[in-house]
């Protein structure tokens, strides 16, 4: 697995804090996961797939890592990981939620053969598993307001594809574009004690980032690199600078920021 780079400062024991994470065993919510535990932060990790979670034990010992498996498309899952999180939380308040689970595949196939089964397994992997985690987590987020006197954080991690469409990616994007108004009517609601705040990646290379069974090596083509004015596709460790990012940025809510090295604001001509 590749490493995260360590850029928070260090927290004291006497001020630290818990960030939760959904979708964390894989991806770039295990990035956002590792990235917090090397600075020092207590880690709650939900994901659907207990067998990545498991992968994730060894990273820090048990007072600083809590692994949850949990479906965060279920109502009933949802409010007993989020108890189990409170209890744990005790001693050191629950300071963000990362809403970032998701059915990673974005393609569906043509609309009219998309069943609606499918088209509501996209849309709960993603925007209701975000209000369903927020609602459960803002008694904490709230607390941690109290306790601390700093506003309390939530990020939702949507996409570019929000505000820009591939064909055949009907569900997905739904989802994402509810993800992106879900953020900004939270902001304005939670205010002041919980900012809420999106990110939309764009290009994020996540399969050197996969459970150990699923993990590739990966090279990428000069032109997937250059078609990025940032000359490279993005890391999922871009993602947790960005999380970073918003959780001190103290005066920024109810925002959406890309995260695509520059992709979406470049013309590219077909030859």
């Amino acid at each position: 697995m590749s490493a995260a780079r360590p850029a928070l400062s260090p927290v004291e024991p006497h001020m630290q804090k818990t960030i939760a994470i959904t979708g964390a065993g894989q991806g770039i919510g295990r990035a956002i996961a590792m990235h917090f535990l090397e600075a020092g932060w207590r880690v709650a990790a939900l994901d659907i797939d207990a067998e990545a979670l498991a992968e994730l034990v060894g990273a820090a010992p048990p007072e600083r890592l809590m692994t949850v498996p949990c479906d965060v498309g279920s109502e009933r899952e949802v409010a007993i990981a989020f108890e189990a999180i409170g209890s744990w939380t005790a001693k050191a308040p629950l300071a963000c939620l990362v809403n970032n689970a998701a059915i990673a595949r974005p393609y569906c196939g043509p609309l009219e053969d998309l069943d609606l089964v499918d088209w509501q397994a996209w849309i709960d992997a993603s925007l209701t598993a975000a209000f369903l985690c927020s609602r459960a987590a803002l008694p904490l987020l709230r607390e941690a307001q109290r306790q601390t006197g700093e506003a309390a954080s939530i990020v939702n991690i949507s996409s570019t594809r929000a505000v820009m469409s591939e064909p055949e990616s009907f569900a997905y994007a739904a989802s994402k574009g509810g993800i992106d108004a879900l953020t900004h009517a939270m902001a304005v609601s939670l205010g002041p004690q919980v900012r809420v705040n999106a990110i939309r990646p764009g290009w994020i290379e996540t399969r050197d980032w996969q459970k150990e069974a699923e993990r590739q090596e990966v090279e990428h083509r000069e032109k997937d690199k250059t078609q990025h004015p940032a000359g490279r596709v993005g890391r999922p460790q871009d993602i947790a600078e960005a999380v970073e990012y918003l959780i001190g940025a103290g005066f920024v809510t109810g925002e959406h920021l890309n995260v695509d090295g520059g992709m979406t604001v470049t013309m590219i001509y077909e030859e």
